[in-house]
């Protein structure tokens, strides 16, 4: 955990979600002298660079060469050390797919995958340089852990968590000033327990990465409409906290899912495949990138041309809520 952490307005352009892990990584440094950091000729775009600055002995450049990288993390992490990797998300889970299946996660290592640029946070990049389909893919591969933290503060909370936690971890962010929805890292961050940013009996929105944002902002309008939106940070995907979506499928009735990648696959697949085994029905829409390559354009303008912004998700919000629910108290099949 980054020491004293805290954020005012005047701190944002400080606070990305990658100076925040920069710096954490730096710091965690001298707790675990095992930790070994590897770029792809990356390291000033990740921030990653930091901790090569403090550590160069511990820093490796493998030049343009991302499969190589994850190799390489693989041998190392296979002679006792704790590689940490940092690409963009597309040349982790596109690019070097392969190697993050077969070299990491088929033999369960100890290698913490920090994937910048993710989503469309690279919207000017165009559409090779978007990732919309990382979640999807990374947490089919077994024995991985999926994150995708809400900013720059849980950022660092994942990971120095993942420094404790077993065998492959990939740690999903964006690019740029990810809005700030936490003042301090101290507010009980654990990995697979999603955290209730606002309580609601209306309708759920679980959301993960800027989603969170765009969720409680889009809560502060339903509130003024005379609706109460609980708002859940699903900030782990895999493995996924069900406990807190039944329960939010017995107490709103209504779910709706906002991400910043593709609707097939990602946060809204792993929810609805919850809900689906649980037996419970529900009001149910995935917000997203739908099932197209995501056009060019700046970040904001793209969520909301995908209608997950605030804007969206309250226009949403209205259709579901015109859904007949049906009420049953204890909600038990019987038998």
């Amino acid at each position: 955990m980054a020491e004293g952490m805290t954020w005012s307005v005047t701190d944002g352009d400080k606070l990305t979600q990658a100076e925040v892990y920069g710096e954490v990584l730096s710091q965690l440094g001298d707790r675990y002298p095992d930790i070994v950091a590897l770029t792809a000729d990356l390291a000033t775009s990740t921030k990653i660079g930091r901790f090569g600055r403090k550590y160069p002995d511990r820093f490796i450049n493998v030049g343009i060469a991302e499969n190589t990288m994850f190799g390489l993390a693989a041998g190392l992490a296979q002679a006792g050390l704790r590689p940490v990797v940092s690409t963009f998300a597309v040349f982790t889970a596109l690019r070097s797919a392969e190697q993050v299946r077969t070299d990491i996660c088929y033999q369960n290592l100890n290698v913490k995958i920090i994937a910048t640029h993710a989503g469309i946070s690279f919207g000017q990049a165009g559409s090779t340089h978007h990732c919309t389909e990382d979640l999807a893919v990374l947490r089919s591969f077994p024995n991985m852990t999926v994150i995708a933290p809400a900013d720059g503060m849980e950022t660092g909370n994942a990971v120095a968590a993942s420094m404790e936690w077993p065998g492959p971890v990939y740690i999903r962010i964006g690019r740029g000033f990810e809005p700030p929805v936490n003042r301090t890292q101290d507010y009980g961050y654990t990995i697979g327990k999603a955290i209730t940013m606002k309580e609601g009996k209306d309708i759920t929105l679980i959301a993960c990465g800027v989603g969170v944002h765009h969720a409680l902002r889009a809560a502060e309008v339903l509130e003024k409409q005379g609706l109460s939106a609980r708002v859940i940070n699903m900030h782990t995907i895999k493995p996924i906290d069900r406990e807190a979506i039944i329960q939010a499928v017995k107490d709103t009735r209504r779910i709706i899912t906002i991400e910043d990648h593709n609707i097939m696959g990602g946060l809204g697949s792993a929810v609805a495949e919850v809900i689906v085994e649980s037996g419970k029905a529900c009001g149910f829409r995935k917000l997203g990138i739908p099932d197209c390559f995501s056009i060019v354009g700046y970040p904001e303008d793209l969520y909301h041309h995908y209608k997950f912004d605030a804007d969206g998700i309250v226009e949403t919000v209205s259709e579901i809520m015109r859904m007949e629910i049906e009420e049953d108290e204890d909600w038990e099949d019987e038998v």
